[in-house]
């Protein structure tokens, strides 16, 4: 008899990699450690149960599968490194050739369900634990919750109807229940979290209210529920608790880790520099020459070199862009022997340099976006003032006029286009493409040609060979 195997099951049978948090700090948690419960007398508590879920983003998989279906694919990004080297399916990915068999699509799959099967376990296990501080329980049922929500977020732009793990490992819900099932993990978060600045030092980078008030708003944007998305967005706009960080290079700097403007960043370290994103910072930084820092993966296009230069907007562009023959803020000279022309300054990082182990947190949610999100919401809405507010405080940080029509087809492709030079390499353009029905024109414009069915990404092979019962996206 054939056993179906899930890939999303795969954690759900046994363990959970777990590690006592070294100095209090929930900061140094390994990816791939496993403690079997029948092999340790160790009790973990509920807690480190929860920090094993923070980990999942420190795993390789951020480090390329990732950059290949978020960046790679779009017209943000080409390949990089050496043109003699393909990454795997990278070079399939830049070109849009890819098939249901390339391996990042199949890494990020695991990826996201057996972070989600680590937070189901960490929710089950602290439920059942017998804590008796029921606001600190449910403060960490909360983060669980919030991070299967994020894993799920992922999972449901990429590949429409998916099965929601906590029902049925093969049956692939409607996009429709899956948002439903979301939302209903961040409401639970927004009401349970603390706020940013009531947490300890030492628990700096846990999920908060705010965070979960973001993520909520962005969920709303990707279903076009624009009240409910500029809703939430002002909610945390007028907490109180963000502000725009006034340099916006130094956002991606050490010392704008965890800053003012920041949600939710993935930590990669404590106090001093510990386990990070493995590779995230080494595989896009800059290749051979006398510098020789990394792979050189995941380079900026001309395209999007181009889009910054037509908005004369020299200050994201230095920000984003490392360019061949340049001294960087720290004195680092990025000589012309180098391989490419251009690189991702967003992933740099200047302690570790070409580390394996990179010290360097991903910037997953910031106020930047946030006022992007009310701008679009506002601007669907009619709302034409509100928006211009909101994208408009956006530009004057960075030195640009302010946008003055009112006219609403205008300001929507302005509001994209802003979304796109603010946000550039924080992982969402292929998403966003998607979302806007932009993705055709804006590949043709990069010189590549997208197909109907690219509108969702394939089933991974292996998992149809696992679950022939799954049904395969249209035309995959």
């Amino acid at each position: 008899m054939k056993i179906n195997k899930l890939y999303i099951a795969i954690l759900l049978s046994g363990g959970i990699a777990l590690q006592s948090c070294k100095d209090n700090s929930f900061l140094d948690v390994p990816s791939k450690e496993r403690v079997e419960a029948e092999d340790s007398e160790t009790v973990n508590t509920p807690e480190q149960f929860v920090n094993g879920v923070y980990g999942m983003f420190t795993d390789w998989d951020y480090a390329f599968s990732f950059l290949g279906i978020t960046e790679m694919i779009s017209d943000n990004a080409d390949k990089g490194s050496s043109a003699t080297d393909a990454g795997g399916d990278k070079l399939l990915l830049d070109n849009l050739t890819y098939t249901s068999t390339a391996g990042s699509f199949k890494s990020m799959w695991i990826r996201w369900y057996k972070s989600i099967g680590r937070a189901t376990q960490a929710i089950e296990y602290t439920e059942k634990f017998g804590l008796t501080d029921e606001t600190y329980k449910n403060r960490l049922i909360a983060e669980a919750r919030f991070l299967r929500a994020l894993n799920y977020f992922y999972l449901v732009r990429g590949w429409g109807d998916i099965p929601i793990q906590e029902r049925d490992l093969i049956k692939r819900e409607p996009v429709a229940e899956v948002y439903a099932y979301i939302e209903a993990d961040i409401q639970f978060a927004i009401d349970n979290l603390p706020v940013k600045s009531a947490y300890a030092a030492k628990d700096l980078g846990r999920a908060t209210k705010g965070a979960a008030q973001g993520l909520l708003s962005k969920v709303y944007l990707y279903q076009n529920k624009w009240q409910q998305a500029a809703d939430m967005a002002k909610a945390v706009i007028n907490s109180g608790g963000y502000s725009l960080e006034t340099d916006y290079a130094k956002i991606w700097r050490l010392e704008g880790e965890n800053g003012p403007e920041s949600l939710f960043e993935w930590q990669a370290r404590g106090s001093s520099i510990a386990h990070g994103i493995q590779q995230y910072s080494q595989v896009q930084a800059p290749r051979g020459g006398a510098v020789n820092l990394g792979w050189g993966f995941n380079i900026p296009s001309q395209n999007l070199l181009d889009a910054f230069n037509a908005e004369k907007d020299n200050i994201r562009r230095d920000a984003t862009i490392i360019f061949r023959g340049e001294t960087l803020y720290d004195g680092r000279l990025i000589d012309n022997g180098v391989e490419n022309p251009m690189y991702n300054e967003k992933a740099y990082s200047s302690a570790n340099g070409g580390a394996g182990d990179t010290d360097k947190n991903v910037r997953y949610l910031r106020l930047g976006e946030i006022y992007l999100i009310l701008a679009e919401s506002a601007n669907e809405l009619g709302n034409n003032s509100e928006a211009l507010t909101a994208l408009n405080t956006v530009r004057t940080r960075v030195k640009l006029p302010n946008v003055t029509t009112t006219d609403q087809a205008q300001l929507r492709q302005l509001i994209w286009k802003e979304r796109r030079l603010e946000l550039a390499f924080e992982h969402d353009r292929w998403f966003d493409l998607i979302r806007t029905k932009q993705a055709k024109a804006a590949m043709a414009a990069n010189g590549k040609s997208f197909q109907e069915k690219m509108m969702l990404f394939p089933i991974p092979e292996d998992q149809r060979i696992q679950t022939p019962e799954m049904s395969q996206n249209t035309g995959w």
